[in-house]
């Protein structure tokens, strides 16, 4: 209850900044890819990935930019989610959240307020490993949490699409990409999800996604504690942020990356 209460807080005191209240329809800022491409319809009429985020799994971003992203996954409960909210909005930064579908049918008010303040993909619906998956039954997960993110959020959900247990293969790349979504993993996992209890601290966590900052490095962190009430990541946050701007590093929106849906061509123009 406390922490529904402290994410109700969050919103309710306008912790979300205007700036970060993007809709799907319009990117975070100018789209980085020239050409339009086809990438099907199903993740929404909004912004789509560009060719370069297509035909495999995405580890880093196309940029030689000095440029890192934040993504965090959310899985299990609600811990640590207030705390890495406000992290983000006191320090002006975006980040962008892959919760299954289970998750969102579990805590919509937690994925509410991570959508109102940023960028929502999808990370399955009930988090099984791709590769013992037939296309269909991708698809399948694919769609359902799409549908359970948007009931919780109020708000359409990204064309990137984070893999179970990071377990992908060229097939099953393909088949996310038919669907509309770009495949984005990450450069380096905090491993904060291991807890305590799994030697690890807040201080390493930091330590794994600084040692992989590079031009478009994609760090993953997780929310929720897996059950111990213990979220390293949240607590790691703060350190991440500093080295980064320390190293000279603009913390970017995923949503940068898109490009824009390909206008509609009125009837009987050439």
């Amino acid at each position: 209850m406390r922490r529904r209460t402290a994410l109700a807080a969050l919103l309710a005191a306008g912790a979300v900044p205007a700036s970060a209240r993007l809709a799907y329809g319009a990117a975070a800022g100018p789209a980085r890819a020239a050409a339009d491409t086809g990438t099907g319809t199903e993740a929404g009429g909004g912004p789509r990935p560009p060719a370069s985020l297509l035909g495999e799994e995405i580890r880093r971003l196309p940029t030689s930019r000095r440029e890192v992203a934040l993504t965090f996954n959310a899985a299990w409960d609600e811990a640590g989610i207030a705390e890495v909210l406000e992290v983000l909005r006191r320090r002006g930064l975006p980040a962008t959240f892959f919760p299954t579908g289970a998750f969102a049918d579990a805590h919509p008010a937690a994925v509410r307020a991570m959508g109102a303040a940023h960028g929502l993909g999808n990370h399955s619906y009930s988090h099984p490993f791709f590769d013992d998956l037939g296309t269909q039954e991708r698809a399948e997960e694919v769609r359902r949490a799409d549908a359970a993110i948007r009931r919780a959020s109020g708000t359409e959900p990204l064309p990137f699409f984070r893999f179970p247990y990071s377990s992908t293969t060229e097939e099953s790349v393909a088949d996310v990409n038919d669907l509309g979504y770009a495949a984005i993993e990450f450069t380096a996992d905090t491993n904060g999800y291991l807890g305590p209890q799994g030697g690890m601290t807040a201080a390493a966590a930091a330590g794994r996604a600084i040692d992989a900052l590079g031009p478009g490095a994609i760090i993953q962190m997780h929310v929720g504690s897996n059950g111990d009430g213990v979220v390293l990541d949240a607590e790691a946050l703060p350190l991440v942020i500093d080295a980064a701007e320390e190293e000279g590093y603009r913390i970017v929106d995923l949503r940068e990356f898109l490009v824009p849906a390909r206008a509609a061509t009125p009837s009987g123009a050439a």
